[in-house]
């Protein structure tokens, strides 16, 4: 099982490296993290849903995702947020480099909710995001904070920390 999950992880970063677009890049990482992520047992029911915050390319690819892809039996629902206000539970929240100046409200909002909160932007790692993105030396790369993903009552496979850049 975990060379399966393993040899899963590393074709993501083959067809990564085979000229994905980046948001498209972006989207096949949301889709291993939530594979590879284990949420509480009262959140694996129901469908999986993915909320973002305002006008991002990644809509598009994730509304591509979601006619394909299942996470295990589960369908996968994208929400589009306009506000804070408007969210309410989510399995994981993409937060657009955009919209960046809200992650301190949804790291209250959400208090110890198990949501994981996914950023792209440089120093909100270590502000509240469990999974933030990054591009080093042209390549999109993402920080892990183990600490945050704890309080969210969230943890990552091994397979997934391997790759991460942990914080």
């Amino acid at each position: 099982m975990r060379k399966a999950l393993y040899l899963g992880l590393c074709l993501l970063v083959f067809s990564i490296a085979s000229g994905q677009t980046f948001y498209q890049t972006h989207t096949l990482y949301v889709y291993s993290f939530a594979k590879f992520v284990q949420w509480p047992e009262e959140n694996r029911v129901g469908d999986f849903e993915i909320a973002v915050l305002g006008d991002s390319p990644i809509l598009p690819e994730l509304d591509k995702l979601a006619q394909k892809k299942k996470i295990g039996d589960r369908t996968i629902r994208i929400v589009r947020l306009t506000s804070v206000k408007e969210f309410k539970k989510s399995h994981i929240l993409f937060l657009p480099a955009a919209q960046s100046g809200a992650l301190s409200d949804f790291v209250q909002k959400i208090g110890d909710q198990s949501t994981l909160i996914v950023t792209e932007q440089a120093g909100l790692g270590t502000k509240g995001s469990d999974i933030n993105f990054l591009v080093k030396d042209g390549k999109l790369v993402f920080e892990l904070n183990q600490n945050s993903l704890s309080k969210h009552k969230l943890k990552a496979a091994n397979e997934l920390t391997r790759l991460a850049i942990i914080i």
